[in-house]
């Protein structure tokens, strides 16, 4: 028989899920954290075929940094008394397309602040004073960003004495601050690289989020754990069970459970389990949608529904391909390639979102190149991932599924050839398309969108961070790449661990989880 009774239950054992059951039990807390599949980390995992190991998702991370200089990935982890073999890659990226005045572009930028401005200024010379503005920028968004999420209420005079500028930016999108600082064009076009790591052009992404991640990525470097993105799901449960806490696989959370206007547990396909506080690493449009009585939602999160639309971010499509000769002998020198059609965001996401047929973004990952060893000898691992379109894929009719996966395989490896002068024709032992309808049914996420609810300007990192932190539903949060961070594998362990931390400074405090009002009751009190 199960333990029914629990201080906090966890549903998901994905990366925003794992944060959080960890840090609740290392709290002295009995936990349950509960997983549909049977093996933790949703996307942070792996999966074989034949002779060669997977990692279906992780390109890099940022905000891990050397253990001389550790940014909060790292520190997170070790806080955590979970121990990684981080392996850094070399450079930022390479990046082969078109330039927005119609010249060819093969770019390499450099890790380190200093080398990549230095080798812009060789890219585009006269553009250092620029980057350098801008780097000093990105400094005082960093610390503004600090000041957020250290400072429950912010002092307003504070923060126009030390972040004017922020102030003056922070709500804007990326294109419209590179504007404003006058950045070169063909400095743009190189800068706007990461854009597909957030699944937003730069016409809408908000430069807050776009800064965070850059700026570690160009200072610290990028990360990948040795043993796959599986190591750190594996060990996080690892840590988890010897810290006292209770997982549970191949059980799936149907519902929230409410008593006395309450919230007191879930229903499972293994029966009820009850808690007195819950973290959900899960969709809020499932959460609120499909597994809370309509009774019981809040009208915040019905509007905030209704706003968003279902407009999700990116919806990824990934090639995994074992290859018989090593890296070298294929010609393959990079770790991670970009290949957009051309530099301009807002085109590139236009023609992704109009399908296979315009879609000419693609960007590659080659393990072999920062661990050697990563696949059998003399062989070689090689990824390729481009984004898809909503319609495209809800129009797609299951008979015609397995040609339209071979079409895109061969366009993505003909574009490879063409483009980048890598020819893996001949050479492919094995070979696996995931596609939207594959991370839908894997990851339990509307429409095949691991990136969560897509972030703008109104629904970005600071929007979240600002609305207020109140529980909507009294005794429940949610992690995830819906969460205030944003998507990315480190932006979803942050929001774990952040949300729990605040599950308990409240129970600390002494605050009862309280009664939750009905939809008919706020609009009483007039809330609604």
């Amino acid at each position: 028989m199960f333990e029914r009774n629990f201080d906090y239950i966890v549903a998901g054992a994905g990366n925003g899920g794992l944060g959080a059951a960890l840090t609740l039990a290392k709290a002295g807390k009995k936990v349950l954290l509960i997983e549909q599949h049977n093996l933790p980390g949703g996307c942070a995992t792996s999966f074989t075929r034949g002779r060669f190991e997977f990692d279906p998702s992780l390109h890099e991370l940022c905000s891990v940094g050397p253990e001389s200089d550790p940014g909060n990935i790292r520190t997170l982890f070790e806080d955590l008394d979970v121990s990684i073999d981080w392996v850094r890659i070399d450079d930022c990226f390479r990046v082969i397309s078109t330039f927005s005045d119609g010249t060819p572009m093969d770019v390499t930028m450099p890790s380190g602040r200093t080398d990549f401005i230095n080798k812009m200024e060789e890219y585009v010379p006269g553009s250092k004073p620029g980057m350098e503005k801008m780097f000093r920028l990105f400094d005082e968004t960093t610390r503004a960003t600090d000041y957020f999420l250290e400072t429950k209420k912010q002092d307003v005079r504070y923060m126009l004495k030390n972040f004017p500028n922020f102030l003056k930016v922070g709500s804007y999108s990326v294109r419209s601050v590179f504007s404003a600082l006058r950045l070169p064009q063909k400095v743009q076009d190189i800068l706007s690289t990461y854009w597909t790591y957030l699944g937003v052009p730069l016409e809408h992404l908000s430069f807050f989020h776009y800064t965070n991640m850059v700026k570690t990525y160009v200072e610290k470097g990028a990360y990948i754990p040795r043993y796959r993105s599986h190591e750190l799901s594996v060990k996080m449960i690892e840590r988890f069970r010897k810290t006292g806490g209770t997982v549970l696989f191949n059980t799936r959370v149907e519902s929230f459970t409410f008593e006395n206007g309450k919230i007191s547990g879930v229903k499972t396909n293994r029966g009820t389990f009850n808690g007195t506080r819950f973290i959900a690493n899960i969709n809020p449009d499932i959460v609120y949608g499909h597994m809370i009585p309509k009774q019981y939602v809040p009208s915040r999160e019905k509007r905030l529904i209704t706003a968003r639309k279902g407009r999700y971010g990116a919806r990824m499509i990934g090639l995994y391909v074992g290859l018989d000769k090593t890296a070298e002998e294929l010609g393959i020198r990079d770790y991670s390639l970009f290949m957009p059609g051309g530099a301009d965001s807002a085109v590139e996401y236009s023609r992704i979102m109009h399908g296979m047929k315009t879609n000419e973004y693609m960007v590659t990952t080659c393990p072999n190149i920062a661990i050697p060893d990563f696949s059998p000898e003399g062989t070689c691992v090689y990824n390729i991932n481009t984004l898809a379109s909503k319609e495209e894929w809800s129009k797609l009719e299951e008979k015609d599924y397995f040609s339209f996966k071979k079409m895109i395989a061969e366009k993505l490896l003909t574009q490879l050839r063409d483009r980048a002068g890598i020819d893996l024709f001949g050479h492919i032992e094995e070979l696996t398309v995931a596609t939207p309808w594959t991370f839908a049914r894997y990851l339990g996420v509307p429409e095949g969108a691991v990136y969560g609810h897509e972030t703008n300007s109104w629904d970005g990192i600071m929007a979240r961070h600002m609305a207020s932190d109140r529980e909507s539903i009294p005794g429940l949060r949610i992690v995830g790449a819906s969460g205030k961070n944003g998507a990315g594998y480190g932006c979803a362990y942050l929001s774990g661990v952040e949300e729990a931390t605040a599950m308990l400074r409240s129970e600390e405090a002494g605050e009862e989880v309280a009664r939750c009002e009905t939809f008919k009751g706020q609009r009483k009190a007039g809330k609604a």
